[in-house]
């Protein structure tokens, strides 16, 4: 059934010329019939390159915003309306160019996990993955980090020349996670590096043998000579390496590592989108688009 559907899928977005983004988030079966799976920013960067007229995005609201404000002559369709990013609704622009008042001089650096609304009022944006290279890399010694206060004070810790405000915002999922559950996670496997994601308190982070982002943890995993990993982010990602690395093994951090909004997304809600019977096409106005496209292009020239 499952493979069944996968080659309809297959067939039709080569037939309705769609170009299919899957978040590493998302289940095994979803990644199989996509184009391009990744993180969020390499995502978007993929739908501007694609050739194809027609982006759908198996991902969350912010990530098919991206792609809009990057490719907007595409269109574009979230594959489940509702799969939100609670942290990226954590704060708003009027709120943030309040903040703006009281730290005049402060760059704004925003995380992508932010709406395109929120982007407008930013000044750079960044991922895990670029967040210390352009933090370092920018003119401004002030910033204002939003909306992660893990991710913002993983980068302050290494950049002491830099002065940070971070507010009190992050990734419920990731921000759950507590020290106890990494000792725990050790004990029972003793001889497992743990991997962990910025996302996560401090006190966690300190515990790892690695941090960064998805893509990171994935690529550190699958070229570490080490065969047993802890891995402390969205337990899909535990699923991924299995496959990807069957001699080695890998366990979750914790049961509750998991983004209940990225799990909206399934194979037949996929193959819906495909038939017109599902998703939602994402519509941004002009100004905003414009606005908030001043940051990621400034991402993309300090990032790379």
């Amino acid at each position: 059934m499952i493979k069944d559907m996968q080659a309809e899928i297959l067939r039709l977005k080569k037939e309705r010329d769609v170009c299919i983004l899957a978040h590493s988030y998302m289940s095994e079966e979803v990644c199989e019939v996509a184009d391009f799976v990744g993180d969020s920013y390499a995502l978007a960067v993929k739908a501007k390159t694609a050739p194809q007229s027609t982006v759908l995005m198996c991902g969350v609201r912010f990530m098919a915003e991206t792609v809009k404000i990057l490719s907007p002559q595409k269109k574009v369709i979230l594959s489940n309306p509702l799969a939100g990013c609670p942290m990226a609704e954590q704060m708003d622009r009027d709120v943030i160019a309040e903040v703006k008042k009281m730290y005049p001089g402060y760059a704004v650096v925003a995380y992508i996990n932010t709406t395109a609304e929120l982007k407008t009022i930013a000044d750079y944006c960044v991922t895990s993955s670029s967040a210390l290279k352009i933090c370092r890399a920018i003119p401004e010694k002030n910033i204002l980090f939003i909306p992660d206060i893990n991710l913002g004070t993983y980068i302050k810790n290494q950049l002491p020349e830099k002065n940070f405000k971070l507010l009190s915002g992050g990734c419920p999922t990731h921000a759950r996670i507590e020290k106890s559950d990494v000792l725990a996670a050790k004990k029972l496997h003793s001889d497992a590096l743990f991997l962990v994601h910025p996302e996560c308190r401090p006190e966690v982070a300190e515990l790892a043998d690695y941090v960064g982002s998805t893509s990171g943890i994935m690529d550190f995993a699958e070229k570490s000579a080490a065969k047993e990993f802890i891995i402390g982010t969205e337990n899909s990602i535990v699923q991924h390496l299995q496959y990807r690395c069957p001699a080695k093994k890998f366990y979750p951090l914790s049961k509750d590592m998991v983004c209940h909004n990225m799990k909206l997304t399934t194979l037949p809600e996929v193959y819906a989108c495909l038939t017109g019977n599902g998703g939602e096409e994402i519509e941004i106005s002009e100004e905003t688009r414009v606005a908030a496209a001043v940051c990621i292009e400034r991402m993309i020239a300090y990032g790379g």
